[in-house]
């Protein structure tokens, strides 16, 4: 099936007894026995497995071509997973330019358990350089926050697999409408699905998406039961139902980013925009390679100061002052403010969630925002 279609059906069934043609939310925490003591339903606890919770994988599972997958409260207990599953001294290398989440996740709560550098891993002999015996795993994330980094997920898990090294992509920014990292050799995905998943800014979780079910994810599957970060039957419905217009919405952020990154471009006050669609970007042709499309966010650098970002970011009215994104609703932030005192993010960069609205509206909106 196209994704088109796995993302309508793949997550729903109709109902057996009702015959309702949506699933419904099965909110009850346990399930009856039968007469010999198993369960007839599939289920035991919906700590360990729910109908809706298993709709959700299925469904996020097919959309990035996966063996399996797992679904998580947030990105972040997504993320997570991954690090306890690995075993205490395992090295992980990571960007330079990872979501500031989870690399703070590393350095406040994994230091001691686990190692870990931070480098440019799109910078082949950096990320030979890098590597160790223990190394374990590769941590991509492409398009990268806020930087919107590009990095070439074949050449990573070239170097990776001569080495017996996991490849694990954060593919949030790009969602499997723009990017498919299992086909590009991956071992693993991340997702936080509060962001383009949920699509409408009011829900929150995490997803993981397996190649293959081998010894490792079945780690991370007893993580995800034993830790119980799961996402309530209720997110996952809501979570689900907003699938179905996934490949739809993206396709509308992705035209509203392009065009946007291209006014943005041309105007005299912007020093730099960082989007993959721009020939100007710097990995264009590796996201040109690898890409299926360039994805609804974009970064811009002002030709100012901290104080000129501000000045732009508060005389917008359609663009909401936010952090998040994904949503049908355009934000901006200014990103270095939300990353804290050990940012590398430039104080003149704005991050831009581009949303659904008209384009010719946003495109006004920040137009009087950039005047002198």
């Amino acid at each position: 099936m196209k994704i088109e279609t796995i993302a309508i059906h793949a997550g729903n069934k109709v109902d057996g007894s009702s015959k309702a043609v949506i699933q419904p939310i099965v909110l009850s925490t346990t399930f009856e026995r039968g007469e010999d003591g198993g369960f007839p339903g599939g289920h035991i606890y919906s700590r360990s497995s729910n109908p809706n919770r298993a709709l959700l994988e299925n469904v996020i599972g097919k959309l990035e071509g996966g063996a399996d997958a797992a679904a998580f409260s947030s990105g972040n207990a997504a993320g997570m997973s991954v690090f306890q599953s690995l075993a205490p001294g395992t090295h992980i290398i990571c960007p330079d330019d990872m979501y500031h989440g989870l690399r703070n996740q590393l350095k406040n709560l994994f230091a001691g358990i686990l190692t870990f550098d931070f480098i440019d891993v799109n910078d082949g002999d950096v990320l030979q350089q890098h590597i160790r015996p223990e190394t374990g795993v590769i941590w991509v994330e492409t398009p990268s926050n806020p930087l919107l980094k590009i990095t070439d997920i074949k050449q990573v898990v070239s170097i990776a697999k001569a080495k017996g090294i996991k490849v694990v992509v954060d593919n949030t920014f790009a969602t499997p409408i723009c990017q498919q990292p299992l086909t590009l050799g991956a071992d693993l995905v991340m997702h936080s699905t509060t962001k383009y998943f949920g699509g409408h800014s009011d829900l929150m979780g995490g997803a993981l998406i397996t190649a293959e079910k081998n010894d490792w994810w079945a780690k991370i599957r007893q993580v995800q039961e034993m830790g119980g970060a799961i996402p309530s039957p209720t997110d996952c419905f809501w979570l689900v139902r907003s699938i179905k217009t996934l490949p739809y919405r993206v396709k509308g952020h992705v035209h509203n980013a392009q065009l946007l990154a291209e006014f943005l471009e041309q105007h005299p006050r912007v020093e730099q925009v960082l989007y993959p669609g721009l020939p100007s970007h710097p990995q264009h042709q590796i996201a040109k390679d690898q890409m299926l499309a360039y994805g609804g966010m974009l970064s811009f650098i002002v030709k100012g100061d901290r104080d000129d970002t501000h000045n732009i970011i508060n005389k917008l009215n359609i663009f909401t002052k936010a952090t998040s994104l994904g949503g049908v609703e355009s934000l901006i932030e200014h990103r270095a403010t939300v990353e804290g005192p050990d940012t590398k993010t430039p104080f003149n960069l704005l991050r831009v969630s581009v949303g659904l609205e008209h384009i010719d509206d946003l495109i006004e909106d920040l137009s009087q925002a950039l005047e002198d």
